[in-house]
């Protein structure tokens, strides 16, 4: 095989810095190394600070989910100084973090994965010229819109919380906000004209309720040949294509999934602990491993930190968590290669600590997940997906597209749901000492904060995040991440233009932009550079 160094820029086509290298052995990756290049410290910045320094710090650690990091920041002091929640504020909340996933439904897809689908590579596709029209970057057909209305559901979040991204108003008992009747019909308005304009009209063909009566793969094969405005809708278009290309055959991954949840039902949660979180779940928390589903519990979740850049020699939960950064350089020569921690989750069963993979595919995996209550997401569709065609690149993107219709339902109620003339926040009690756990799943998937609180100020503060789940580095038990895992196993068709590697790595959607090293397995060689699609 000929020798190259590659530059996938970017992989993730976000933000930050990961370095990716892999080795390539007839034409096929056989293992894979992710490298975290940028240290970012935010334990370290909220430790001895006021209790509520995470509602400021944390929204700003991504501009892409801030909101997200506000929601499970919220949550973790709620819970510490047990408070009170209105139900009114617990609807808000809910309709934010949707409006927030919502919004990245579409932009993700046509600005950040679909327009690797009119890589040359595919040029012998019969679909190829189809996919080139339509997800071409800024001049496709279906692009241009689908970038443009994906703006609009955080419109609807600015309407409750007074701008986006980078907003504070989620507080310990509730939300800073006094919306009027005037916001809540604005807020349906523009909501309506999004799943009109872009969810029904242009991605599904069909009404959000046709899409949702899917519940098996077979289902999903009929739904695209069932007329034409279907079958030529972007998600018709897309699973054909995908189907054709071969997306549905490689990135499998770990395997094993982790969804901590989102989403509450209001009279379940109005006084947040830790142990009722569970049950009050609209969006199921849950762990599926080893062919089985098991109760997600925050007690069982590790960070490794054997190959990352910290001191430190056994995992930790995130309540006794350490990040004491070291010299990477020095780091090196102890088998260190990535500011990423390793977060592991303790199966039991003789298992240990297992990598596990977050993000909609794992949420989708908990909604297929058996003693659902009558409040909460009872959706077999992925599971039977998982069992009938496996895991891959193409079900990874598909569970994420599927959220968008079942995330516009949830939030066309709440809107209805919110009662104008009762409270939206309730004072809290200020405890000088206390532990909260508070969690989301953002676009990425599992998103979760640990706050220790002692003489009234942060002693430790730790933030698990999903790109942290998937791109994190091998553990003290050299077994790779979700991400390397992924890789593994990949087809590359061109050495000199290895789009596969940017299929898997953006079906993550990691919250880092990518750098990418491929070796020769044979002779170790490092291969020439350079770039695939680098737009940011």
């Amino acid at each position: 095989m000929t020798a190259l160094d590659l530059y996938v820029s970017p992989l993730g086509r976000v933000e930050g810095d990961l370095d990716v290298r892999v080795t390539v052995e007839d034409g096929v990756v056989t293992s894979a190394w992710t490298e975290a290049a940028m240290f970012r410290g935010f334990e370290i910045i909220l430790r001895g600070k006021d209790p509520q320094a995470g509602l400021v710090v944390c929204p700003r650690i991504c501009g892409i989910c801030g909101g997200s990091h506000l929601y499970k920041s919220a949550y973790a002091l709620d819970t510490a100084w047990k408070t009170h929640m209105p139900n009114n504020a617990t609807l808000v909340r809910n309709i934010c973090q949707a409006a927030e996933t919502l919004q990245s439904i579409p932009r993700y897809f046509y600005a950040l994965f679909a327009i690797d689908l009119t890589n040359k590579n595919y040029a012998k596709s019969p679909l190829y010229a189809e996919a080139v029209r339509r997800f071409a970057p800024y001049v496709g057909t279906s692009y241009q819109p689908g970038v443009v209305l994906s703006g609009k559901p955080v419109e609807v979040y600015a309407i409750f919380g007074g701008q986006w991204p980078h907003s504070s108003f989620m507080v310990p008992g509730g939300v800073m906000c006094a919306p009027t009747l005037s916001d809540v019909t604005r807020s349906i308005a523009i909501l309506e004209h999004w799943k009109d304009a872009w969810l029904e009209g242009q991605w599904l063909g069909c009404s959000v309720d046709r899409w949702l009566e899917i519940k098996t793969w077979e289902d999903m094969l009929a739904w695209v040949d069932e007329n034409e405005s279907q079958h030529n809708s972007d998600c018709g278009f897309f699973i054909r294509y995908c189907l054709d290309v071969g997306l549905d055959k490689y990135g499998q991954g770990v395997g094993n999934y982790l969804a901590t949840g989102t989403y509450f039902d209001p009279v379940r949660y109005e006084n947040p602990t830790i142990d009722g979180r569970n049950d009050a779940l609209i969006g199921r928390s849950g762990i599926y491993a080893g062919g089985d589903w098991h109760q997600f519990d925050q007690a069982k979740v590790r960070e490794d930190v054997t190959h990352s850049f910290y001191e430190g020699s056994r995992p930790l939960h995130p309540f006794e968590g350490e990040t004491i950064p070291i010299d990477p350089e020095a780091g090196r020569g102890l088998g260190k290669y990535s500011w990423a921690k390793s977060p592991r989750y303790d199966i039991g069963g003789g298992l240990g600590n297992i990598p596990l993979e977050a993000g909609p595919l794992a949420r989708r995996m908990a909604a297929g997940g058996p003693n659902a209550l009558p409040h909460q997401d009872n959706d077999p569709l992925f599971p039977n997906l998982y069992n009938s065609i496996g895991p891959s690149v193409f079900v990874r993107q598909m569970a994420r597209m599927h959220e968008a219709p079942k995330y516009y339902k949830w939030a066309r109620q709440w809107l209805d749901d919110i009662d104008l003339k009762e409270s939206f926040y309730t004072k809290p009690t200020e405890y000088a000492e206390g532990k909260g756990f508070g969690a989301t799943e953002a676009a990425r998937g599992a998103l979760a904060d640990w706050i220790v609180i002692e003489d009234s100020k942060i002693k430790n503060y730790q933030v698990v995040t999903p790109t942290a789940w998937n791109i994190g580095p091998r553990d003290g038990a050299e077994v790779l991440g979700p991400i390397e895992q992924a890789l593994v196993g990949s087809p590359i068709v061109d050495v000199e233009d290895p789009v596969e590697l940017g299929h898997v790595a953006r079906s993550f959607d990691s919250c880092l932009v990518c750098t990418v090293h491929a070796y020769d397995g044979k002779t170790g060689k490092e291969m020439s550079k350079f770039v695939i699609n680098g737009m940011v």
